[in-house]
């Protein structure tokens, strides 16, 4: 098959948005500012529209190369290899479980149960964590989720679990859709723990994704599209599962 005929047939696939649409009024990492865009061309008096658009780059559906924890490898966004931003798709499912406890964290054994029903995840594959939590968008308190102490509560991965994706089944990489990849409830006394492993061992994140619930467990292909932006430790992004 050549390569047009490859992408003849995967446009007859279904494909499946994972980014949210992002603005001023969108959720984001409590310590940062929210997105702003404002209007400096415009076709009536310029002959053409321009926007000036001010937001952190860890905002919305956003990529987290090895440098936003100051990895030894040095990997801006702009380093990633190109061949590491497409994969097969993993999605581990723990969206009911979560609705019972949002305190919950992704365990070796759950990975281990995905991979008796699935089959052991693939080498080089994107691991994401479904929990549905992005159907809780563009609501930040939802999102955060915050007790009447101020402490948030939302899911994310246990340490043992990031470092079984990475040294047994060698992924390239993982996602989830919440802010953060450590569960909200152990990062004041553990910090963000299971992010540090990921990054520092030189794989990269995807944050905040969305539409996890359109996507079958085993079988579809992500991709993983941003600007290449110099000097950059994280920016948004597009990224798209293309269904088997």
């Amino acid at each position: 098959m050549s390569i047009q005929e490859f992408l003849k047939e995967l446009k007859q696939k279904k494909w499946v948005d994972l980014s949210h649409e992002f603005g001023a009024n969108s959720p984001h990492f409590p310590a940062f500012k929210p997105a702003s865009a404002k209007t400096i061309f415009t076709s009536e008096e310029d002959g053409f529209f321009v926007k000036e658009y001010n937001f952190v780059g860890q905002y919305a559906t956003h990529i987290d190369p090895p440098i936003h924890f100051g990895a030894e490898s040095g990997e801006w966004v702009s380093d990633i290899p190109l061949k590491d931003l497409i994969a097969p798709l993993v999605v581990i499912d723990k969206s009911e479980v979560v609705k019972e406890n949002p305190d919950y964290s992704l365990t070796v054994d759950d990975i281990k149960e995905w991979e008796n029903e699935n089959g052991n995840i693939p080498e080089g594959a994107f691991v994401a964590l479904r929990t549905d939590w992005s159907k809780r968008w563009p609501n930040q308190k939802l999102m955060e989720n915050p007790d009447d102490a101020g402490q948030n509560h939302y899911p994310g991965w246990s340490v043992e679990a990031i470092e079984y994706i990475y040294e047994t089944r060698h992924a390239v990489a993982n996602g989830h859709e919440t802010y953060d990849t450590d569960t909200a409830v152990n990062q004041p006394t553990k910090g963000f723990a299971a992010e540090a492993l990921a990054l520092q061992s030189g794989h990269y994140q995807v944050e905040m994704l969305t539409h996890l619930d359109e996507v079958p467990a085993t079988g579809a292909i992500i991709s993983v599209m941003t600007p290449k932006f110099e000097e950059s430790p994280g920016f948004p992004t597009r990224v798209i599962a293309y269904l088997p």
